[in-house]
């Protein structure tokens, strides 16, 4: 009676403290996350181990379970669930002569389990979080039938006399069983988890239909989806913040505007040579001749040219020369076509500069005419 009211107490005192569990989030970007009620759908598809006294390999059979749950709280939720398909017992090598016996039965086992989110209760609850590991303990009737198989095996050892199955049973059989387990939640949107569950089930000694003088145990490793039935949380962004209204200026007295000077815009082109080259290629000629309309157009006008190589090929002794004749050809360019040296500035950087992030454009000669 003692250990009754223990228990009792304990779960009062987890759920409780599951209740007041932290249920608002907020990110690096001050959005605020607000948790929801919501309920949730499992299912789930794996493999049983049913503990006897067989071969490890034998005793496994294919099990499915189905859960509808609701999720109180960040670390508190309840689910209904339906665990199925198949157990197995036998006996391996055992008396004399040795015997060795395998056989399965049918069973579904519908139940209600208590779940508790173990990241959110230490860690705190946060709807982004990849990965979530959830405890739980329940229990409910294993409704067990199909057990054909061991009834014929038992029938023919007793006519040989050779072995009795104490607890053999046909029909259908109904019997409580409690159970606890853990679930892996990987998450794989807002709405849906990869779980990977491993649980425990505990039963009469009756259930394998074997006297063993101890309970009967299921193991069910489980893979499946975790579905949100609703929004699980609802996110307010940060409020929007408003400048303050830029006080009134009241009008300058109006000032006659002085005389507008034409201002007269320096023009520059990029005139670009092919890789080892110091030849104007027939595409790059219009920028040479906007040049030279400029400099006719405005008599005052001065340019400068700066001739470069590319720092991606050949060496400093090659791309010295390469950018200086690029300068040069240029400048024969412009002089053929009347303009006076004395109105011709030019240098040469070889790689050591290179104007352009791209290495190819930096095959380039760069000219800037200036009116002003």
């Amino acid at each position: 009676m003692k250990k009754v009211k223990f228990i009792l107490v304990a779960l009062v005192a987890m759920f409780t403290t599951t209740a007041m569990a932290q249920a608002t989030y907020t990110d690096a970007e001050n959005n605020k996350y607000e948790f929801q009620k919501h309920w949730f759908l499992n299912l789930q598809g794996g493999a049983q181990y049913t503990l006897g006294e067989a071969k490890f390999k034998d005793l496994i059979s294919p099990n499915v379970q189905l859960g509808l749950g609701y999720q109180f709280s960040p670390v508190f939720g309840v689910r209904l669930q339906a665990n199925a398909w198949q157990s197995k017992g036998g006996w391996n090598g055992y008396g004399s002569p040795a015997l060795t016996e395998n056989y399965k039965f049918k069973y579904v086992a519908p139940g209600l389990d208590f779940m508790f989110n173990l990241s959110n209760l230490f860690c705190g609850w946060n709807p982004n979080r990849v990965f979530n590991v959830t405890a739980f303990l329940g229990g409910g009737a294993n409704i067990a039938f199909d057990n054909d198989e061991v009834n014929e095996i038992g029938q023919t050892l007793k006519n040989k006399s050779q072995y009795e199955l104490e607890y053999l049973w046909d029909g259908t059989k109904v019997r409580p069983y409690g159970r606890a387990g853990i679930d892996l939640g990987f998450k794989l949107s807002d709405a849906v988890q990869l779980v990977v569950e491993g649980n425990a089930n505990i039963l009469s000694d009756h259930y394998n239909s074997k006297k063993a003088e101890n309970p009967d145990w299921y193991f069910n490793a489980l893979v499946g989806l975790k579905i949100n039935l609703g929004k699980s949380f609802t996110k307010t962004p940060p409020p929007v913040v408003v400048p303050e209204p830029e006080p009134v200026v009241e009008p300058e007295p109006v000032v006659e505007p002085e005389p507008v000077v034409e201002k007269i815009e320096p023009l520059r082109r990029d005139i670009f040579f092919t890789i080892n080259s110091t030849v104007i290629v027939e595409k790059e000629q219009q920028k040479l001749q906007d040049i030279i309309d400029y400099m006719n157009k405005y008599p005052q006008a001065k340019v400068q040219i700066d001739g470069y190589a590319d720092a991606g090929t050949g060496n400093d002794r090659i791309n010295d020369r390469l950018a200086a004749q690029r300068a040069d050809v240029v400048v024969k360019a412009l002089q053929d076509k009347g303009i006076a040296a004395d109105r011709i500035s030019y240098g040469s950087h070889g790689s050591r500069v290179q104007p352009f992030a791209e290495n190819d454009l930096n095959r380039v000669s760069i000219c800037i005419a200036n009116a002003e």
